[in-house]
């Protein structure tokens, strides 16, 4: 059985695509996770180790994403910790990843992405664009391109929950991910 680790990641969504498509799929958080399942809480650093034949990485983008330019200059240290733990998942040793995050410093500072989807190429109506660095992976190929295209995500309301919406993983695009890289 194909092992996958699904790396800060603490919804569940993609984790649980690849299990409904036979994988024996972890997903790794130091948050608990909000579905039932098989679940890591803790470090993703102590599990990268442990024998895993592909990685989804869902690094934190507080400290990468564009969208929140206006507070580099304040954020110099955190920017240098989150870019090595990018680079440190890149690195891993598992033979097929993904890295996944909107746009950000990544692609100035490590390398460009491969690859920039939407959610609306996947049944989702919404726009959020969302980068892809790949190793040993093909681009995902759109699935259901909609209509109706809107911002939502970058509109929502602050709150105390905001930055987990943000970052919650379109089922559509779970589903392509799963669907299209389970043959590799």
């Amino acid at each position: 059985m194909k092992r996958i680790l699904i790396a800060c990641e603490y919804s569940g969504t993609v984790r649980d695509a690849f299990m409904k498509r036979g994988w024996d799929a972890w997903s790794c958080d130091i948050l608990a996770s909000e579905t039932a399942g098989n679940h890591i809480c803790g470090d993703v650093r102590e599990v990268l180790n442990d024998g895993w034949d592909l990685m989804i990485a869902h690094p934190p983008c507080t400290h990468l994403a564009v969208s929140g330019a206006r507070w580099f200059k304040y954020k110099q240290t955190e920017q240098v910790e989150a870019l090595d733990f990018v680079r440190l998942l890149l690195a891993a040793p598992i033979d097929r990843i993904a890295l996944e995050n909107p746009v950000s410093i990544i692609s100035s500072r490590i390398r460009r992405p491969d690859q920039v989807i939407q959610p609306w190429q996947f049944g989702h109506g919404e726009t959020k664009a969302t980068c892809l660095w790949l190793k040993n992976l093909p681009k995902i190929v759109p699935t259901n391109i909609v209509e109706g295209r809107e911002s939502r995500i970058h509109k929502m309301s602050p709150g105390p929950n905001r930055w987990k919406e943000r970052s919650r993983t379109f089922q559509g695009i779970a589903d392509a991910m799963a669907d299209q890289w389970s043959n590799f």
